[in-house]
């Protein structure tokens, strides 16, 4: 392993009320004398928050460091090893986040001799390295740090806490105990009777079933961290920018009186109790086209309904004239819809309607001149006012419900690493061919043989056996300071 010591931000680059810096290496100790002197050195305790002044021991006259220029009055803690992240002594700088600041610190830590800036992932390679982590847990904190929803938090978290790695080190314990009675067998095959082989395949079956089942849990990041799409739609002037903006507590979209304001669909983040969702505002869906680009707005806004999770219909529940088809978007025909128009008889053309999963009546504030009750199913919809916020937390709560449902088996955790994956299948296969060599009571060493390469794999998911070429591939992904 490299034996510089490296440094690096912990946090993204910008301005912000503090930043955070982490250095790590056997030159943790001379990087605390020159910022912040002898005295501080002398005085270093593990794990102690200290306030200090930081200064570039370079602009020094002299001996006094009083002459040395300030770079930011900070806290820092010391972290001794292995107790540490890294398992190596690791000093932690919290200074305020003024990029200049972040930016002197690192030079003039850098100028320490045998210090350098952290690669990409670094920081937690040198902790599997050092035994505080194995490389199922390692990869868990890029999952942490990406999470996109509540669940996948959650899972990020149990991998982390080594859920999965006590899974795969009990697996390994009973393929490594059966081989060590398998290569027994074959070094006294002489000697002894017939191996017992149903007690074998038994067992063998046992550890197939435990490895499926982690196997059958894999959910691809690109599934896990797709983010849930909710999709407004309705007639021209129903209020679904203004609903947009309601739901985001700012002005994010153009709203104004003018029928066909939203030309395009607008696709925002909105973050609900269950995690962060696409919620798109597209444009008016009218009975028939003003022109060629009315007509393109209109199929821009079907193409996205097409692919949401959530298609929320708008009603602009100040209008007497609030147009909606029921034949078209899945609600239930009723005599107090006779003579209103259609907000999307345009999409007859398709041979799917266009069912709203919601309803959502706008205006409210606005009196008491509301669409027909009898022309929706009151269990499905909601009366809003984006002006008051009146009905607001009841729609988000159905979205979040809507968008985040909870699984059967959602205590369990899964796996996203398509190594795990790999490796994992590579076992199943292995394990297969074993069981298949029992069937056909074949040598003993060929089943010791296949017992071995089941092992291996399995020791590779927590990185008991690896290579230089797997842990680059692992933690050139990671950001800079992790």
């Amino acid at each position: 392993m490299d034996s510089q010591t490296i440094v690096a931000p912990m946090t993204p680059a910008g301005v912000s009320a503090v930043a955070a810096i982490r250095v790590s290496g056997s030159r943790v100790r001379e990087v605390v004398r020159l910022l912040f002197g002898e005295a501080a050195l002398k005085n270093l305790k593990a794990r102690e928050a200290k306030l200090a002044t930081a200064r570039d021991y370079r602009t020094m006259a002299g001996d006094d460091r009083a002459t040395a220029q300030v770079i930011d009055s900070l806290l820092y803690i010391f972290f001794e090893g292995p107790n540490s992240y890294t398992g190596e002594d690791v000093l932690e700088l919290y200074p305020h986040g003024n990029p200049i600041i972040v930016r002197e610190l690192i030079q003039v830590i850098k100028s320490v001799d045998g210090v350098r800036l952290a690669e990409p992932g670094e920081y937690t390679r040198r902790a599997f390295l050092n035994g505080r982590m194995d490389l199922v847990q390692a990869e868990s904190v890029a999952d942490v740090i990406h999470s996109a929803n509540r669940d996948e938090l959650k899972n990020a978290h149990r991998l982390l806490g080594g859920a999965l790695s006590k899974k795969v080190k009990t697996l390994t314990e009973q393929v490594m105990d059966i081989s060590a009675r398998l290569e027994l067998d074959v070094d006294f095959a002489e000697e002894e009777a017939d191996p017992d082989y149903a007690t074998w395949g038994t067992k063998i079956e046992a550890i197939r079933e435990s490895v499926e089942s982690i196997l059958k849990s894999f959910k691809g990041k690109a599934t896990v961290s797709r983010l849930p799409l909710a999709v407004l739609y309705g007639a021209p002037n129903a209020g679904k920018s203004s609903l947009v903006n309601a739901l985001l507590g700012e002005d994010r979209i153009l709203v104004s009186d003018i029928p066909g304001t939203t030309r395009d669909f607008v696709e925002v983040r909105l973050f609900l109790d269950g995690g962060e969702i696409r919620l798109v505002d597209t444009a008016g869906i009218a009975d028939k086209a003003a022109d060629a680009l009315d007509a393109l707005s209109m199929e821009k806004s079907r193409e996205i309904l097409a692919e949401a999770d959530m298609k929320i219909l708008v009603l602009d529940g100040a209008n007497e004239n609030c147009a909606f088809s029921p034949s078209s978007t899945g609600l239930p025909a009723s005599s107090s819809t006779e003579g209103r128009g259609s907000i999307i008889s345009s999409l007859r053309h398709s041979d799917d309607a266009i069912h709203p999963d919601f309803i959502v009546i706008s205006k409210s504030d606005l009196g008491a001149s509301r669409p027909d009750d009898a022309c929706v199913d009151m269990t499905n919809s909601i009366h809003i006012s984006s002006k008051t916020g009146a009905g607001l937390a009841d729609l988000k709560r159905v979205m979040n419900a809507t968008l985040f449902k909870k699984t059967e088996n959602s205590e369990d955790l899964w796996i996203t690493s398509e190594r795990e994956k790999a490796c994992l299948e590579e076992a199943l296969a292995g394990i297969d061919r074993t069981l298949s060599l029992i069937r056909t009571n074949p040598a003993v060493e060929l089943i010791a043989f296949e017992m071995q390469l089941v092992r291996r794999a399995l020791q590779s998911i927590t990185g008991e056996i690896s290579s230089e070429d797997v842990l680059q591939k692992i933690f050139a992904g990671f950001c800079i300071g992790k």
